[in-house]
């Protein structure tokens, strides 16, 4: 009894002794693999390590991005500073800015301060042209080829331009010959007597009028020495000069030439287009064919009161950047279709043809715009265009203004257009809205412009050839060598509430 008592205890006793040796192996064993046998020293502190250094990691990774904040905040200050000096050092044109403008960080003031410089007298006047490394020889096409199927009997201004002329007008070359307008026996002939006048005009200050739909406003801040410099001409049609005689005072001097004020009236006779929002693209945009002996121009439209001297607004806008084109950022819309969805909004021309005229583009490869595309915007406001007319310039002029002919008269959705085509050898300078505003005042037209067109909804409404326009907008009823059904535009985003 006893000794079977004796065996359990002892067989009790090694049971316990085991399970005790296991416990303390598999100790050894986490011990072995986990801290190599030293776990009351090298785990606290290794502990408290890990924790310091993530501690540090979120820390600096805070500062930095309160750093790279607080940058921004100030870039975005000092872009809209009143102080001069901050105002100077903020890059505008920079990916940072447009990405920040695009997001919404930035505010759009109405007016902003324009750097210009004090002194008309002080401004040193470049001597001879820039550079035309590109185009050497350019010449216009002035023979107007009506197609043997059109019906059209006289030529037309803009003349029957081709889709494959089209194309080819974009391929640059040393030595290029391209429609631009002013076609014989197209219209917009001058007086003998302005014609002889504009010869002696290489600074030029140019609006127009047609219509009736405004009167001339008279700059005001002007120089003795750009009084001296500068033609001031205002290009009308007859019913304009009509309307400016009944309500200004027009004054005519001894050689026959008309004034109002500063202006020079040069009146353009047999008006080359129905619509006169489109007659007046030609003093717009064709300013170096109109007044050839010119080498600098500011365009303004002819709502638009000049109050900046116009040789400051040379310097400051192509001398000091030594740019050559230069041309206001739109306030509201970078894209075009964007701005094709706020036309027809405003009815500014017929739905239909207007989404036609961008299906075109879409399908010839023009995209919505994005930060990263090279330019700030796709989309100029354009009342005021300043260029020194070198050849390049000249060409892209010519080219935009055949897109106005061959499509819509809204020269804002082809500037972008032609940009694009051209690609990096157009070189220009798109400045901020603000300044802009701060260049000119707006008076509103006499009357509201309205016109049957703008009012069509749906195409088969201009079977009646009453809304047709019969010299202008070829390319929307000139059957398109692509395949446009499967166009689908893309969705425009309304950025703004214009419209």
């Amino acid at each position: 009894m006893e000794g079977d008592l004796q065996k359990s205890v002892s067989f009790r006793l090694n049971r316990r002794g085991e399970r005790s040796s296991q416990s303390t192996n598999a100790k050894d064993f986490e011990v072995g693999l986990f801290s190599s046998g030293r776990v009351s020293q090298d785990s606290p502190m290794k502990i408290v390590w890990k924790k310091g250094f993530i501690r540090l990691v979120l820390v600096t990774g805070i500062l930095w991005m309160l750093l790279i904040l607080t940058a921004l905040l100030f870039h975005i200050w000092s872009c809209q500073s009143s102080v001069s000096f901050f105002s100077a050092i903020c890059n505008k044109e920079s990916k940072v800015y447009t990405i920040l403008d695009t997001m919404g960080f930035v505010s759009k003031p109405h007016r902003c301060l324009i750097p210009v410089a004090n002194d008309p007298n002080k401004i040193v006047i470049p001597t001879g042209k820039s550079s035309d490394d590109i185009v050497k020889i350019l010449s216009y096409i002035v023979e107007d080829e009506v197609p043997h199927n059109e019906p059209q009997s006289s030529p037309l201004f803009g003349g029957h331009q081709s889709w494959s002329q089209r194309e080819e007008s974009f391929k640059l070359n040393s030595s290029m010959k391209v429609h631009c307008g002013f076609m014989k026996g197209g219209g917009a002939e001058m007086d003998p007597v302005d014609t002889n006048f504009v010869k002696k005009c290489k600074f030029v200050v140019a609006s127009g009028i047609f219509d009736g739909y405004d009167v001339p406003q008279q700059p005001s801040n002007v120089s003795v020495r750009s009084k001296e410099l500068f033609c001031f001409l205002m290009v009308v049609d007859e019913i304009s000069l009509k309307f400016i005689k009944e309500n200004a005072t027009v004054k005519q001097d001894s050689d026959g030439g008309k004034w109002v004020g500063i202006w020079r009236l040069i009146l353009l006779k047999r008006p080359p287009y129905d619509e006169p929002r489109r007659n007046g693209k030609v003093p717009k945009i064709l300013t170096h064919r109109l007044f050839p002996q010119a080498q600098y121009s500011i365009w303004i439209d002819g709502k638009m009161e000049l109050i900046v001297d116009p040789l400051l607004i040379l310097e400051r806008y192509l001398w000091r950047g030594k740019h050559t084109f230069a041309i206001a950022q739109h306030k509201h819309h970078r894209s075009i279709y964007e701005e094709a969805d706020a036309n027809k909004r405003r009815k500014r021309y017929a739905r239909p043809l207007i989404d036609l005229h961008m299906k075109i583009y879409y399908y010839e490869g023009m995209k919505p715009w994005n930060p990263m595309k090279r330019t700030i915007s796709d989309v100029p406001e354009g009342a005021v265009i300043i260029r020194e007319h070198t050849l390049m310039n000249n060409l892209f002029s010519c080219l935009w203004f055949n897109e106005v002919h061959l499509f819509t008269p809204r020269d804002q959705l082809s500037f972008g257009y032609v940009v694009y085509r051209l690609g990096e050898s157009f070189k220009f300078f798109m400045f901020p809205n603000c300044e802009y505003n701060s260049l000119f005042l707006l008076h509103p037209h006499t009357r509201e412009h309205s016109s049957p067109v703008e009012w069509v909804k749906r195409l088969d409404q201009l079977k009646n050839m009453s809304l047709k326009e019969s010299r202008g907008g070829l390319g929307l009823w000139t059957p398109y060598p692509g395949d446009l059904a499967s166009v689908v535009l893309p969705n425009v985003t309304r950025t703004s509430k214009a419209g």
